[in-house]
C-alpha cells in the first residue's frame, strides 16, 4: 500500500507530503484547487511521460516519491526479480525531472526504464480515471474477475501450471522434430559417405603403410643390391667376415691355456661373431621380404589411390582421421534412429499431458459458466444502486483452443440503455459509467484478489443522492480489503472516508498561489462536508446532515 507520497516543485505544488491510511481515503477540495495536479504527479511514478512545463522553479528539479509497503505483495516481488532488482519490505519509487528536461526513474535508488517502472507500479497502484479503464478491456482482468467470483482461482492456477508444462513438452517435441527433419535430410548423404568408407575397409595406418611399401618396391633393385652386397661381405666371397671371425675366435681359444688374460677378448670376439651371424641372417630375410610382384604393386597403388582420394574428399590427412570420421558417421546415423524413438515417447507424453489439460480446462470452464448468472445479477443490482438503472451487464463466453487462461474467451458486455444491443464494455460506457462499473466489479472480487492501491478519480461524477451514497458504501466495503483513495465532489462519498484530505490553494510569501493538503479531523471533516452540501456558509441543517453522514 501507499504509505507516503512526496511531491516537490511540480506545477503549483512547492512541497507536499501525503500519508494515506490503509482504508478509504477521501480527497475533496474546490474545483481548481489542485486535485488533478496531485494525480498528475502520482502518474509520473506510474510511468507516464514527463513534461518540463510542470517545473515551478526553473532552477530546481521536480521530484515525486512514493513510499510503498510491499509486504505480502508476491506479484511485485516477482516483478522485481524479473527486472533484476532487490526486494525490500518498503519500496521507494522516485521520478525526477531535471531543469534540462531530462527525466529519470528509480526503484529503491536503482535507475530503471519507464517500461520497467510502468510494469512494476501497475502491481502497486491501480489508478481509475475517466477514459482510463484499459483493464476492463484486458483479457487477464476479465478472466481473473470471473475466477474470483467463481472461486476457481486455485483451479485456474493449477490449469496454468499444466498449460505451461504442456507448452514445454510441445516445444521440446517441435525442436526434436525439426532436428529430426534436418537429420533425415542429411542422413542419406551421411549413409552414402559411410557406405563408401565401409566398402573401402581401411585398417589402422593402412594408407601410410601401403605408401611405404610402394616406395620400397620402386627402389627394390637398389635395396636388393645393398642387402646382397652386405650379406656377401659377411657370409660369402673369398674371405667372408663371419667365417674369418670364427677362425679368429678358435685361434684365441687355442692359446687360453698359456695366456689366460686373452679370455675376455676371445669372449668379446665370440659375441661379435654371433651378432654378425644374426645380422647376415636378417639381411637374407629382408631380401626375401622385398616384393617384385607386379600384382602386389598394382593392388598397393589402387589402395593408396583410393585412400588419398577419400582423404582429399574429406579434407583429412591420415588413416586414423578417416576411421574417426567413419565412427562419427556411424554415431550420427544411430542418433537419427534413436531420435525416432525419443520423439515417439515424447509425443505419447505430450498427448497424455494435453488430455489432462483439456480435462482441467473443461472443468474450469464449467465452473466459470455456472458462476456467470450470479455474477451478472450482482453487477446489474449494483449498477441500479450506483445510478445506472437502465444499464444491463452481460458476460460472453466463446470457446477457443486451450490457451493460458483456459478454453474460454471471456468478454464483458454492456447495454447502456435497454436497447437490446450489447457491446464491449469499453465501447458502450462513458468515462463516469466505466468508473462505477469498475467499482462494482472490484467490490465483488475484493476478497478473492490481491489488488493494488485503488485510486478513483471522481467515480461519482453525474450522480447524487442515493446513488452517491451507494458508491460511498461500495468504496468503504472495498477498503476493508484494499487501500482506496477517492477524489470526490459528493458529500455522501466524502463522509465514508476513514481519512479525509482537503486540497486547497494559498498564497506563499511571494504572493504565488500553491496547492496544499491537510488531513481533516472529525469536526473539520463535518464542516467541509457541510460546505459540500450547503455552500461556503453552511446552514445548521447542512451541518446536521453532514454530521449524520459522517456518523452513519
Amino acid at each position: 500500500m501507499l504509505q507516503q507520497l512526496v511531491i516537490k516543485n511540480y506545477a503549483i505544488i512547492d512541497h507536499l507530503t501525503i500519508e494515506p491510511d490503509a482504508g478509504l481515503n477521501t480527497v475533496t477540495g474546490e474545483t481548481g484547487a489542485g486535485k488533478s495536479i496531485i494525480l498528475g504527479a502520482l502518474s509520473l511514478i506510474l510511468g507516464e511521460r514527463a513534461d518540463t512545463s510542470v517545473l515551478i522553479n526553473k532552477n530546481e528539479k521536480s521530484v515525486v516519491e512514493g513510499y510503498f509497503d510491499v509486504t505480502g505483495n508476491e506479484s511485485f516481488k516477482k516483478g522485481l526479480e524479473v527486472a533484476g532488482l532487490d526486494a525490500e519490505p518498503q519500496c521507494i519509487i522516485r521520478r525526477e525531472i531535471a531543469v534540462s528536461g531530462k527525466s529519470r526513474a528509480f526503484v529503491n535508488d536503482t535507475p530503471v526504464t519507464l517500461q520497467v517502472l510502468n510494469s512494476l507500479t501497475s502491481l502497486l497502484v491501480d489508478l481509475q480515471q475517466q477514459f482510463g479503464h484499459l483493464a476492463l478491456g484486458e483479457d487477464d482482468f476479465q478472466v481473473n474477475a470471473l475466477d474470483a467470483v467463481a472461486d476457481t482461482m486455485l483451479m485456474a492456477e493449477s490449469y496454468r501450471k499444466q498449460y505451461t508444462s504442456c507448452r514445454v513438452i510441445e516445444r521440446q517435441l517441435d525442436e526434436k522434430r525439426a532436428m529430426q527433419s534436418k537429420f533425415r535430410q542429411e542422413a542419406d548423404y551421411k549413409q552414402y559417405l559411410l557406405d563408401e568408407l565401409l566398402q573401402a575397409g581401411f585398417k589402422e595406418e593402412e594408407i601410410e603403410n601401403a605408401e611405404m611399401q610402394l616406395k620400397q618396391m620402386s627402389h627394390s633393385e637398389r635395396i636388393l643390391s645393398v642387402l646382397q652386397g652386405a650379406q656377401t661381405i659377411l657370409t660369402e666371397g673369398e674371405q667372408p667376415v663371419v667365417n674369418e671371425l670364427k677362425k679368429m675366435v678358435q685361434q684365441l681359444q687355442g692359446i687360453r691355456d698359456v695366456l689366460p688374460g686373452i679370455q675376455p677378448l676371445e669372449e668379446r670376439l665370440s659375441s661379435v661373431w654371433a651378432e654378425l651371424k644374426d645380422v647376415a641372417a636378417e639381411l637374407e630375410s629382408e631380401q626375401g621380404a622385398v616384393s617384385l610382384d607386379p600384382a602386389v604393386m598394382e593392388e598397393l597403388m589402387q589402395r593408396t589411390d583410393l585412400g588419398n582420394k577419400l582423404l582429399k574428399k574429406h579434407g583429412l590427412k591420415t588413416t586414423a582421421e578417416l576411421l574417426e570420421l567413419q565412427h562419427k558417421l556411424e554415431n550420427d546415423l544411430k542418433a537419427t534412429f534413436d531420435m525416432d524413438e525419443a520423439i515417439e515417447q515424447l509425443a505419447k507424453e505430450a498427448a497424455l499431458q494435453h488430455k489432462a489439460l483439456v480435462t482441467m480446462a473443461e472443468n474450469l470452464s464449467a465452473k466459470r459458466k455456472k458462476a456467470i448468472p450470479g455474477f451478472v445479477k450482482n453487477i446489474n443490482d449494483l449498477l441500479v444502486l450506483v445510478g445506472m438503472p437502465n444499464a444491463r451487464f452481460e458476460v460472453q463466453v466463446r470457446a477457443v483452443a486451450p490457451a493460458l487462461h483456459g478454453i474460454d474467451d471471456i468478454q464483458f458486455l454492456l447495454d447502456a440503455n435497454k436497447s437490446g444491443q450489447f457491446q464491449l464494455l469499453q465501447k458502450a460506457a462513458s468515462g463516469g459509467e466505466m468508473s462505477r462499473i469498475m467499482l462494482c466489479i472490484k467490490s465483488l472480487i475484493a476478497q478473492a484478489l490481491h489488488l493494488p492501491t485503488l485510486i478513483f478519480d471522481e467515480v461519482d461524477t453525474g450522480i447524487s443522492g442515493e446513488a452517491a451514497r451507494q458508491v460511498g458504501v461500495l468504496l468503504r466495503n472495498l477498503s476493508k480489503y484494499h487501500q482506496v483513495i477517492c477524489i470526490t465532489h459528493q458529500p455522501q462519498v466524502a463522509a465514508r472516508g476513514s481519512r479525509h484530505f482537503y486540497v486547497y490553494k494559498e498564497s506563499d510569501k511571494n504572493g504565488r498561489l500553491t496547492t496544499n493538503v491537510k488531513v481533516l479531523q472529525q469536526e473539520e471533516s463535518v464542516l467541509a462536508i457541510a460546505r459540500m452540501i450547503g455552500g461556503e456558509q453552511p446552514t445548521d441543517a447542512a451541518i446536521s446532515s453532514a454530521r449524520e453522514l459522517v456518523g452513519s
